[in-house]
């Protein structure tokens, strides 16, 4: 039978039984209710196990985040092919009418398109193009939150560890690996965790404090 979740998400008896398994070799039950929702949904989406130590994020960065995200806040993305994996949410993908030129590719100048469009305040989802993710470092963009974890093997590991060393409010990983559907996945994690009660009921309530998947050196 169907499981519906908050905000009316059916959710498939398959998805249940994947997660069910998915538990069954990896324990996350000791990760803060953010953080594991994130790993959980990415290793979910690639059904692979190494991300467990892979990824790299912050409970506080990702409250900060989900609280940004479920107020309204864009979410842009460096392809269609995230775009196509995040539900439940517009998005901004401007590499349609980005061109390449001297030192700038397509997906940088997409970027750049982009931020013009939403400003600060933004969610980034970038899976696929590592020179999206450098340009977007560039930018003084102030995200709400950079999901960066674009693929391959020329610049990925590099952007990725680039992001890392910004500061700025993160989901990252430490490898080469990637890709639009883990990235789309990290975003919708948040999308579908439940948004906290209102302050009133909040003040009964006991906050686990956040800690990192894994720190960086």
């Amino acid at each position: 039978m169907s499981q519906v979740f908050p905000e009316g998400r059916v959710v498939h008896p398959i998805e249940q039984e994947s997660f069910r398994r998915l538990r069954s070799r990896l324990d996350t039950s000791h990760l803060p209710p953010l953080t594991r929702a994130v790993v959980e949904r990415v290793i979910h989406s690639a059904a692979d196990l190494e991300y467990a130590d892979d990824l790299v994020t912050d409970e506080e960065a990702l409250r900060h985040a989900h609280a940004a995200l479920h107020a309204g806040a864009p979410v842009v993305v460096d392809v269609e092919m995230v775009a196509a994996g995040i539900t439940r949410r517009a998005t901004v993908c401007r590499l349609k009418e980005a061109v390449s030129g001297p030192g700038l590719t397509r997906s940088a100048h997409a970027v750049r398109l982009a931020y013009e469009q939403v400003g600060p305040g933004a969610l980034w989802v970038i899976g696929c193009a590592p020179t999206a993710l450098e340009e977007l470092l560039r930018l003084d963009a102030a995200p709400a939150l950079v999901i960066g974890l674009p693929v391959g093997f020329v610049g990925a590991a590099e952007s990725k560890a680039a992001l890392r060393a910004s500061g700025l409010p993160a989901v990252s990983n430490v490898s080469e690996k990637g890709g639009s559907a883990v990235a789309a996945a990290a975003l919708n994690a948040l999308l579908y965790h439940p948004a906290p009660p209102p302050p009133a009921a909040e003040a009964s309530t006991t906050v686990e404090a956040g800690a990192p998947v894994k720190e960086t050196s």
